[in-house]
């Protein structure tokens, strides 16, 4: 059993001086003692937390003889496989979930090659996100149907949360970073065969709903378990209005590879903040998106329903360069990652703990709020939030612990630290 102690504990509802206690992967009791301090945050910002009412959701530990020991600056009691950590006030956040992100460490997700998922999951898992979906581009037939076998038995292993394909039924002037020559309409026999490749791992499928046979796919989609996202898409509102109809419940990247947004034609961007069943996606990255845009979208969609993604591609981690996404060159030039010819934004090059930092210091979030849209928001538009996505007894003992400046200090991910 490991308890932490000194710890202040970063909660749906607010940020709470606290203790938790993790055993057999899970978390088993969350004792909260007081509303903490928020973090520094810029004058534009509303406070980090709103004071609560304190609660006690503890299940009694068990009484075990300790030791002393130091482990760095934290420190440690052992005996018979039980732990005390004093955590000396830092902060615990849920384990970031990404449902949108393309590699890391110089390596991608495009071909589902083992070793490469292994160290994209390595990579991102170090910087707190316990739970990745792998999203693929639109590539050739014959290379996605191999990449989604791939993948599924890394889903079996529980390494990715499941697949998500971006393409190939999107819009080709909303194309982005995805080759023009490989998009089509949507394809109900292709995608049977996806499907079944996947064998129950695909999760998610971004599409145009303005395409013929779109809400016919959506509804496939939806009758098989997989969320229907649109994304790279030219469609009217009443296009975007049509798919939320048919089950599509994901705006993929909003703003980005859409058609924006215009005062007579509000298009896909209005219909999905207008729609409160859905949850928009957000590459918080400062180069996607502005980030008073970012500050309207949380303003007008609420935590709940704005999930904070990083779309991140191979150079994440790395340096600036030459890599690739997909099919498609891509060059990096001060973080920036950019088709090679200029022509379009290529992905991102952040993780989801600088996502969620930016949440919290630029957009001025407070830092309850930043969590849950790095964290429960996307579990729960996964369908996952029953296990993860927040601190709470009988969840999976995936969480962040942070320093007062938000940067990552540890990471634990199914009761076992990183």
């Amino acid at each position: 059993m490991i308890t932490l102690t000194n710890a202040r504990l970063v909660l749906p509802e607010g940020v709470h001086q606290g203790t938790l206690q993790v055993a057999n992967g899970q978390i088993t009791s969350l004792t909260t003692l007081s509303p903490s301090p928020p973090p520094t945050a810029p004058p534009h910002s509303t406070p980090p937390h709103s004071p609560s009412t304190p609660r006690d959701q503890s299940i009694p530990p068990t009484p075990g003889h300790t030791a002393s020991a130091d482990r760095g600056d934290s420190t440690l009691h052992t005996q018979a496989h039980s732990e005390l950590i004093d955590l000396e006030g830092r902060y615990v956040v849920p384990g970031f979930v990404d449902m949108h992100m393309h590699g890391g460490a110089g390596a991608s997700y495009q071909n589902g090659l083992h070793d490469d998922v292994r160290r994209v999951v390595a990579f991102h898992r170090a910087h707190g996100t316990t739970t990745a979906m792998a999203s693929l581009v639109t590539d050739a037939p014959d290379a996605l149907l191999a990449a989604v076998a791939r993948l599924a038995d890394l889903a079996d292993e529980g390494l990715v949360a499941g697949i998500h394909l971006e393409g190939p039924y999107l819009a080709t002037n909303r194309c982005g970073a995805h080759e023009p020559s490989l998009l089509k309409a949507p394809d109900l026999a292709e995608f049977e065969r996806l499907t079944s490749s996947s064998r129950g791992h695909l999760r998610m499928i971004t599409l145009a709903p303005e395409l013929p046979g779109a809400l016919d796919l959506i509804r496939s989609a939806v009758d098989q378990g997989v969320i229907a996202a649109v994304g790279h898409t030219d469609g009217t509102a009443a296009h975007v209005r049509a798919a939320f109809e048919a089950g599509a419940r994901v705006a993929t990247h909003l703003f980005n590879a859409m058609r924006p947004v215009h005062h007579r034609e509000g298009g896909p961007v209005v219909a999905a903040l207008n729609d409160p069943r859905i949850t928009v996606e957000l590459i918080n990255d400062g180069v996607h998106i502005d980030t008073e845009v970012a500050r309207l979208t949380f303003t007008t969609a609420g935590p709940d329903r704005v999930a904070l993604i990083t779309d991140a591609m191979a150079a994440t981690g790395m340096g600036d360069g030459d890599y690739r996404l997909g099919t498609m060159d891509v060059r990096v030039q001060d973080g920036r990652a950019m088709l090679a010819d200029g022509s379009s934004i290529a992905g991102s090059t952040i993780t989801m703990a600088e996502a969620f930092r930016r949440a919290v210091t630029e957009v001025g979030r407070p830092i309850e709020e930043a969590a849950r849209a790095a964290s429960l928001t996307p579990a729960r538009a996964l369908g996952l939030d029953h296990r993860i996505g927040s601190l709470a007894p009988g969840k999976d003992a995936d969480l962040v612990v942070l320093n007062d400046d938000l940067t990552v200090h540890q990471v634990m991910k199914t009761g076992q630290w990183l």
